[in-house]
């Protein structure tokens, strides 16, 4: 669950009064247990009204009125954005919150709308396009949505965990010998899957290629099936050595926010024929299992 964190405004922050330096101190300290936590996702203090604007809508028509505005118990003056189990959780942190009034004043908690809270009307057509805003205003590029068909993916298989997937590179060195001598390779297509991920973070990688079957193949070569279903695929249009950042930026914020269900099933990295490896660019796409 997300909530919105509402810090009502007072006669002191219209009037552009700053916080003091022990509150600034006191509030950067709670923010850092809010982002240990793994409850913050975005926070802001906001100008006094009389640098805004408000648009009135009538039918057809607009007009503007330029702040500042008188109803100060009603105005707001900061937000937090959280992540929450509960509105219980919620209530828990903003009770930590070190007191943002000099006065009497009232943190509101209100909770976000959901994909699913919207019923039948949002339909799939409007998550997928609700998804792909989000991935677009956080820098993902628009993802494209394709059912893939089954396939088998053949190559060296690790064991790593979020601390040593730094050696994965060394992975596809050793592998990338082997690449033009597998038995039954189809395509020029290589593949990156990550598979078999335990709560504990630990998951297994391999890199391989796609492959008739599983026979005849090396005895230190692994095997992933990978089953026809539907995935969302984003571009990594930098340096295949900052891979790692548009898939972390994909599962910690994108994911949380599609409004999509990931399935549990393997994620892979797909190198198509655009692919240079002397550069370390072009042709990469990352592919997100979605339910059906």
């Amino acid at each position: 669950m997300r909530f919105m964190i509402l810090i009502k405004a007072t006669k002191d922050s219209e009037a552009g009064v700053m916080p003091s330096e022990r509150l600034l101190t006191e509030m950067g300290q709670f923010n850092e247990e809010l982002v240990k936590a793994g409850v913050m996702l975005a926070g802001e203090g906001l100008h006094p009204t009389s640098k805004g604007a408000r648009v009135r809508f009538s039918g057809g028509q607009r007009t503007v009125i330029d702040g500042p505005f008188v109803e100060t118990k009603e105005l707001i003056a900061g937000y937090w954005l959280w992540r929450c189990k509960s509105k219980e959780e919620a209530i828990e942190w903003v009770k930590r919150c070190p007191n943002p009034y000099n006065e009497d004043g009232e943190v509101e908690i209100r909770q976000v709308f959901e994909a699913e809270d919207f019923g039948a009307e949002f339909t799939p057509e409007l998550r997928r396009q609700e998804a792909s805003i989000r991935a677009q205003a956080l820098g993902l590029g628009a993802p494209r949505f394709e059912h893939a068909k089954e396939i088998v993916v053949a190559g060296l298989n690790e064991s790593y965990t979020f601390e040593t997937r730094v050696k994965i590179p060394m992975q596809w060195e050793r592998f990338v010998p082997k690449i033009g001598k597998v038995p039954g390779r189809i395509g020029q297509v290589s593949y990156g899957v990550c598979w078999n991920v335990s709560p504990g973070r630990e998951f297994e990688y391999l890199s391989g290629v796609e492959v008739k079957d599983a026979t005849r193949l090396p005895a230190e070569f692994a095997t992933v099936r990978l089953p026809a279903r539907e995935y969302a695929v984003f571009m990594h249009r930098d340096h295949v050595s900052a891979i790692g950042n548009t898939i972390d930026k994909i599962w910690n914020d994108w994911v949380p926010q599609a409004g999509l269900k990931v399935a549990s099933a393997p994620c892979f990295e797909r190198y198509t024929e655009e692919f240079n490896p002397k550069t370390g660019m072009g042709g990469m796409e990352i592919w997100i299992p979605l339910e059906a």
